[in-house]
């Protein structure tokens, strides 16, 4: 896994408008630059959300992404809830989980 280049493609995403110009005229190009996996790069295609965030992308870099895909807040966060129900637990980086993803807030256990 390439967490960091991962992260290094969304910020620049997010920061320099000559990246974002290539990613809608020549993604494959753009994408060439980075070391990402088969499925980093699947996931960046198809706008994954939820993989993108349990592969470990910090939220405050994925969000802008999100709304680059035209992806509304409250979408978005559902979006990343249903990824660690489709992919599992955040594999790596700062939202790394542990204990099986279980829920340590009186509110998750409620449910």
């Amino acid at each position: 896994m390439s967490l960091y280049h991962l992260q290094k493609f969304l910020y620049e995403l997010n920061r320099d408008d000559s990246v974002k110009e290539k990613y809608h005229s020549d993604l494959d190009a753009l994408l060439s630059q980075f070391d990402l996996s088969a499925e980093e790069n699947n996931a960046l295609r198809e706008g994954d959300i939820g993989l993108l965030y349990v592969l470990g992308v910090n939220g405050q870099i994925l969000m802008h992404f999100a709304a680059l895909l035209g992806i509304e807040w409250f979408d978005y966060l559902e979006m990343m809830r249903e990824g660690i129900n489709k992919y599992g637990s955040v594999r790596a980086g700062v939202y790394a989980m542990t204990g099986g993803g279980e829920s340590y807030t009186a509110e998750g256990k409620e449910q």
